[in-house]
């Protein structure tokens, strides 16, 4: 190793990296290094697709995201069908999720964080939470004691004007099912239909943590250096602490070292795990498989993998339905509810309602509504597949290897399938159908000459085929499966559900706080490791249950909170 280490070495620079790197920063005499895989991004050099206030095409360019890596979403019996792992669409740019999400800003139950404190992450109650959501948010719509009005990450909602025909009629639908309306996704925690909540600057764009944290006067200060394109390969340590890491050019070079005073490891809840496991952090006889020699026993390391395991339900979109403002966000409803099933929390349901589909001709003419366990209950793993650092982990969901999580999936379809169908939307669609982001949708929806001609052709077919457009949409999309036919039979149900299962892109869980004498809690409540000396955790792994929220905005609220567990710690407090 060569040169005088930093203060701070951060690998990776996603929601909660590049809030680290700022707020660390602040303090001058600290210096601070954000290493990230993938490329920069400011708000010079963000391209349309990211730019935009309506998701969609950020996440299919393989230049955005961890292209060769895949997922098993998993099936109740022992989740080992014979079915291949699915792409798993995870960020590798400077920003990380926030540059290529949905660009929803919610933060889930008070109870969540209560949760988390009772499953041994002292200090992280909603109480204790709740200042580090305020801190993070500028909100543009509400005031009070639950909002900030003064941070990085813009809030607001679509104004009612803005709504599709379709949203507006859903919303009627379930309003008149019982399902109050409010205005507040972020306010009492209470079953209901809300305006989404969505992170944009007031120009109506998307405001990643590299450009919301990352400003130009930060990026200025002469004890931050921000690097992209290196590829961290291993942590290194001199006995039980850590001193730097090896880091390589991603694409292709010789390595290099970083010494550090501290490493914060903020990749992600995918390649987090995987960096420690490299790194002689995990289970010593899965390690010792590898040849990595042990440098801590932590069983915890890749466990308690958790998503919010989907399901969807469309309909085709008559031309009165579809949205008028094509480059609105497109989530711009949510219905939350209650399952009221044992043992399940108020509001443990979520359902995103769609104006469109998808960012092509065929997602506009679709409405969607699409459902996930908020509070989900199934646990996977991830290991590694090759001490190799470029080849990716073994990632397994085991989605619905709780069967609450199938069963308020199934739920969730046949309330879906009553909203679609109720007096309320009859003029805005019609046709509807059972749904899922299954390979084949990705596959379709990749930009391309080819995809373009297909959805083009589609497209035109769906709005020419009248009343043989249930048979052209059962015959093409669904493969026969129809939405009287899953409603009519149970078991056709399930294995519908079971096959066509799919996550929300929100992995957390697998570098999870608690008590030190808790064998598979790999962090304390500040993230430090447990059983060495100079490391922390800051992301998404670091949650103990998945909240009922997406994922980036606690994400963030985690970062602002370590980084202020560390200036603390630095004050002596």
């Amino acid at each position: 190793m060569s040169g005088e280490p930093v203060d701070y070495l951060i690998l990776g620079g996603g929601s909660a990296g590049c809030v680290l790197a700022a707020r660390l920063s602040e303090d001058p005499t600290l210096r601070v290094v954000l290493v990230e895989a993938g490329r920069d991004l400011t708000q010079a050099s963000m391209p349309p697709a990211i730019r935009s206030r309506y998701p969609g095409r950020a996440y299919l360019d393989t230049a955005n995201i961890w292209s060769r890596l895949t997922a098993r979403m998993g099936a109740p019996a022992g989740n080992r069908d014979e079915r291949q792992p699915r792409r798993y669409e995870q960020a590798r740019i400077l920003g990380g999720g926030s540059a290529i999400n949905a660009l929803m800003a919610n933060r889930g139950a008070p109870a969540d964080y209560d949760e988390w404190e009772a499953l041994g992450a002292a200090g992280w109650g909603w109480t204790d939470c709740l200042p580090f959501f305020r801190k993070l948010e500028s909100d543009r719509d509400f005031a009070g004691p639950l909002h900030g009005t003064d941070g990085p990450i813009l809030v607001r909602r679509a104004p009612e004007a803005r709504l599709s025909p379709f949203v507006r009629a859903a919303r009627l639908a379930i309003e008149t099912a019982g399902q109050p309306r409010r205005t507040d996704q972020n306010g009492e925690w209470e079953d209901g239909t809300f305006p989404g909540a969505i992170g944009a600057s007031d120009a109506g764009e998307r405001i990643p943590t590299s450009i919301a944290y990352l400003t130009p006067q930060v990026r200025a200060r002469p004890n931050l250096t921000v690097r992209t394109g290196l590829l961290a390969e291993a942590i290194l340590f001199d006995g039980p602490r850590a001193t730097g890491a090896r880091l390589s050019p991603l694409a292709g070079g010789p390595a290099e070292t970083i010494r550090a005073r501290e490493i914060v490891v903020s990749s992600g809840a995918i390649h987090t795990p995987a960096l420690l496991l490299r790194s002689g952090i995990g289970t010593g006889a899965a390690l010792q498989t590898h040849g990595i020699a042990v440098v801590a026993d932590r069983p915890g390391v890749g466990r308690n993998l958790m998503e919010h395991p989907s399901i969807a339900v469309s309909a085709f979109l008559t031309r009165k339905g579809r949205t008028p403002h094509p480059d609105e966000h497109h989530e711009q409803a949510v219905w939350r509810f209650s399952s009221k099933l044992p043992g399940t929390p108020q509001g443990d349901m979520h359902g995103a309602i769609l104006s469109r589909s998808g960012w092509h001709s065929v997602g506009y003419r679709l409405g969607t509504i699409f459902f996930w366990v908020n509070k989900s209950y199934s646990r996977g793993e991830l290991t590694l597949a090759s001490p190799d650092p470029r080849a990716e982990p073994d990632v397994d969901f085991r989605m619905l290897s709780d069967r609450r999580d199938l069963d308020r999936l199934k739920l969730a379809l046949r309330l879906g399938a009553g909203v679609l169908r109720d007096p309320a939307m009859a003029t805005v669609c019609d046709a509807a159908f059972p749904t899922s982001y299954s390979p084949r949708v990705a596959k379709v929806a990749v930009p391309g000459l080819a995809n373009a001609a297909q959805r083009g052709a589609l497209s035109a077919l769906l709005d020419m085929a009248g009343p043989l457009r249930p048979t052209l949409l059962h015959g093409l999309v669904t493969r026969g499966l129809t939405l009287d036919g899953l409603l009519a039979d149970d078991e056709a149900l399930t294995q519908f559900v079971t096959s066509s299962v799919g996550g929300t892109w929100h992995p957390s869980g697998t570098c999870r706080m608690g008590r030190t004498d808790d064998r598979l809690a790999v962090t304390d409540p500040q993230g430090r490791v447990h059983g060495v000396e100079g490391l922390r955790v800051c992301d998404a792994s670091l949650m103990p249950s998945i909240p009922c929220a997406n994922t980036n905005i606690p994400t963030i609220m985690i970062a602002e909170r370590i980084a202020d567990a560390i200036h603390s710690e630095g004050r002596g407090a």
